[in-house]
């Protein structure tokens, strides 16, 4: 099952159509064939360990869509049935896939060459934000990554 909304912005294509973005150092990147099925803030510990933030902004691909260049990717199974993975040079988070939706890859917005072409249209695990981490917008909150498909706050 796919998260419920899609995203509004398109992103930043590069000349040859593609959405593109990388690693801290240069020595992963990525480019994405195909236009993103939603994007949103994600608040659970999970998230917030692997990126040593507060929360981690993701944009939901095809996976098939989306191709690695370099060798500097390094995967990581973080719990069961999921895979992380990040640049072995410089640490940088890349990419998050899980079998609770197959086929599909979800990248980190900050990661993109324009990562302001990716808002965030909602907030899942809000149960899980951080007490402390004050959030002023008005986008749809979920207590967790399957959220019915209402918008109460």
């Amino acid at each position: 099952m796919r998260l419920l909304y899609c995203a509004t912005a398109i992103g930043e294509m590069n000349t040859s159509g593609n959405y593109v973005g990388g690693c801290l150092c240069g020595a992963v990147r990525f480019t994405v064939a195909a236009k993103p099925f939603w994007s949103a803030c994600c608040h659970c510990e999970s998230c917030r360990r692997a990126t040593a933030s507060p929360v981690a902004a993701f944009v939901g691909f095809d996976e098939d869509s989306v191709q690695f260049r370099g060798d500097a990717r390094r995967l990581f199974s973080s719990s069961s049935g999921v895979e992380r993975s990040f640049c072995v040079n410089c640490g940088t988070p890349l990419s998050y896939r899980s079998t609770q939706w197959p086929g599909e890859i979800h990248l980190y917005a900050p990661t993109f060459d324009n990562p302001a072409a990716y808002p965030p249209t909602f907030h899942v695990h809000w149960a899980e934000k951080l007490t402390w981490f004050g959030v002023m917008d008005s986008l749809p909150k979920h207590d967790h990554a399957n959220a019915p498909a209402d918008t109460s706050q």
